[in-house]
């Protein structure tokens, strides 16, 4: 049998440009929180931007919509860098520098080990997630089933 890995996109928009002095904070902290995901156990890739030179990929028309598109060996690596680092004092944070998404804008997918997913795989799977309901195919942390750390820190404003 294939290993397969999980990949995740995370898509935000800002209230401001990249270089407002609002979303300083936000920038100022992107390394060290890619430089601790990159450190993560289960940590496989991730789409490697400079969006703190204001550099970034325009998805869906919309220069302020950032995407965040990585690969881990497993759901429960991935959340635990996410609730269980310091990713989680960034992501409280979040409402100062990102507005609400009209849709779900976080999905996650089995993808075979070596392989990794460009932004049009992954927004076709947040698609997915978005007409279809979640599936095997394109989940949230709902279905995924995993320890639900999400569920207990996800909104809490303090970092272990």
């Amino acid at each position: 049998m294939r290993e397969h890995y999980i990949a995740e996109l995370n898509i935000a928009r800002l209230k401001y440009e990249i270089t407002d002095p609002r979303v300083a904070d936000f920038v100022n902290n992107l390394n060290r929180v890619n430089a601790v995901a990159e450190r993560s156990e289960g940590f496989v890739w991730r789409l490697v931007e400079d969006a703190g030179k204001g550099e970034t990929t325009v998805i869906m028309d919309d220069p302020r919509v950032i995407p965040n598109l990585s690969v881990w060996k497993d759901v429960v690596s991935l959340e635990k860098f996410v609730f269980q680092t310091v990713h989680r004092r960034v992501y409280a944070r979040r409402a100062e520098w990102f507005g609400a998404m009209e849709k779900m804008h976080f999905v996650m997918w089995p993808v075979p080990a070596g392989h990794r997913p460009d932004l049009s795989e992954a927004l076709d799977r947040l698609d997915r997630l978005n007409t279809l309901g979640p599936s095997e195919e394109a989940f949230g942390w709902d279905y995924a089933r995993t320890n639900e750390i999400w569920r207990t820190q996800r909104c809490s404003e303090t970092a272990a």
